[in-house]
């Protein structure tokens, strides 16, 4: 057997478990015994907050772990956006990224997939600053993405 898990929670807080939400009312330890898939509120974007590409990307991956029954249709979208995704942006970094994020959602590993993609915000944040993706694209992306909206 793995090594167990212990997370705590502030009163109020909500954890996203294997597609149920939980909301502690009082300061909680949880300790999970066996694996299990969960988001804590504060890696979960909403859905007015998945403003850019990586966010919307972030946003259907995200949709993975907390809604497992939708999860084909999540991966169908994912897939199809980070093809988009590769064909938009040209920073490397970025592109070597989405095709290990890829591969990371492919093998079941959703959850290192936010990580990933968390990571890459601000790389992303210089390119959109910058204008150096066009803002065509970026409007092409968004309603590809409006669905999930």
């Amino acid at each position: 057997m793995k090594s167990t898990l212990r997370i705590s929670l502030k009163s109020g807080e909500r954890i996203f478990i294997n597609g149920a939400v939980l909301r502690v009312d009082r300061k909680v330890a949880l300790e999970f015994l066996n694996d299990v898939t969960f988001l804590l509120e504060n890696h979960v974007l909403q859905p007015e907050q998945a403003t850019t590409p990586l966010r919307q990307l972030y946003f259907i991956a995200q949709m993975m772990l907390i809604n497992p029954e939708g999860k084909d249709q999540s991966l169908a979208m994912f897939r199809k956006s980070v093809i988009m995704l590769l064909s938009c942006f040209e920073n490397e970094e970025i592109l070597a990224e989405l095709k290990r994020i890829d591969g990371m959602v492919s093998s079941g590993r959703a959850f290192d997939a936010l990580k990933a993609i968390r990571q890459l915000y601000p790389i992303e944040d210089r390119i959109l600053n910058n204008q150096e993706m066009a803002p065509a694209t970026i409007e092409q992306i968004r309603k590809e993405i409006a669905p999930w909206r």
